[in-house]
């Protein structure tokens, strides 16, 4: 039986007619064939649902073209696509595949098999170097010192740019900036050296023009004596000339001198007080703007006093002793 028949058969079957006569209604122009109305449909309009409530005992309509559907005795449908395999072709076309599928895994374990062989899966290791897990003392030890010698060969592999053996010091100020530790020391050089030349010059200065005259003469002198023999005789010049350019007080041949230092001029070139003045222990002469009043607190005179005192003293008692 085709298929559309049994379906007219078993479900296209007519409606039969109510038992009951209902009254009638005039059914308005234009309303014919199924309607079908949402229940779940919301809004403000009602007359839709009170309608149906009044059409319930109505028959339903179904269009014609049901019935023309039940009296068609051939089928309306169409196969679209390929015709559906039967049960043989299907049955062949999935124990091929099966097949495909067996030899593709076994030639890709046999290949497996081949080129790797078997793996032995090493237990997971602690930061220190040894196994994790249930061990012995021995196997601990054994591990630990494998460790440190890996260790050790990678840190000579790498050399000591990686390590940083034997190199320089890294020095940071407080914000985190490189020093450059020859340039501190240079700057440091140069502070060093420029306060020694500092102190050199407060020094110099608290010394007079005499000291001063004589420290370069004596500089000088020790450059000649580069040149000079280890001896010095009598008849050495530059001795003699050195010795008559001394002045003593008692000394009565220096009257004769012609090369004789102009009178009222110190060492240095500047002019002298002329008159009388009181001695002193350093032999320094007033200078030519002094008034002549002595304002000192008279330690110069006691001194003098005090060695001529000791000076007679001891003269005396040479005597003394001679005359014994």
């Amino acid at each position: 039986m085709a298929l559309a028949d049994y379906l007219a058969k078993n479900y296209l079957s007519a409606d039969p007619k109510p038992s009951s006569k209902s009254k009638k209604r005039k059914r308005k122009p234009g309303e014919s064939g199924l309607t079908i109305t949402d229940d779940d449909a919301l809004g403000w309009d009602t007359n839709t649902n009170n309608n149906n409530n009044e059409n319930d005992d109505n028959p339903l309509t179904v269009n014609s073209t049901s019935a023309s559907f039940r009296r068609n005795k051939t089928s309306s449908w169409r196969t679209i696509g390929a015709p559906a395999p039967s049960n043989t072709d299907t049955q062949a076309t999935a124990d091929a595949l099966i097949a495909s599928a067996a030899a593709d895994q076994s030639a890709l374990i046999a290949a497996d098999n081949d080129d790797d062989p078997p793996s032995i899966i090493e237990p997971p290791k602690m930061e220190s170097g040894a196994h994790a897990g249930l061990q012995s003392a021995a196997q601990v030890t054994a591990a630990l010192a494998k460790r440190n010698a890996e260790e050790r060969k990678r840190f000579e592999a790498e050399g000591d740019a990686h390590s940083g053996r034997n190199s320089e010091t890294i020095y940071r100020d407080a914000s985190g900036r490189i020093i450059n530790v020859a340039m501190k020391r240079a700057e440091a050089r140069r502070e060093a050296e420029a306060l020694a030349a500092k102190r050199e010059a407060e020094i110099e200065a608290q010394r007079g023009d005499v000291q001063v005259a004589q420290v370069r003469k004596k500089r000088e002198e020790l450059k000649e004596a580069r040149y000079m023999g280890v001896a010095r005789y009598i008849d050495d010049e530059a001795l003699n000339e050195e010795l008559k350019g001394r002045e003593r007080w008692n000394d009565p041949a220096a009257g004769f001198l012609e090369n004789k230092r102009e009178e009222g001029r110190s060492v240095s070139g500047k002019q002298l007080y002329k008159g009388a003045s009181m001695p002193n222990r350093y032999g320094i002469r007033p200078g030519y703007r002094w008034d002549g009043v002595d304002r000192g607190n008279g330690f110069e005179k006691e001194w003098f006093g005090v060695r001529n005192r000791r000076a007679n003293v001891r003269d005396l008692e040479y005597a003394w002793q001679m005359d014994e």
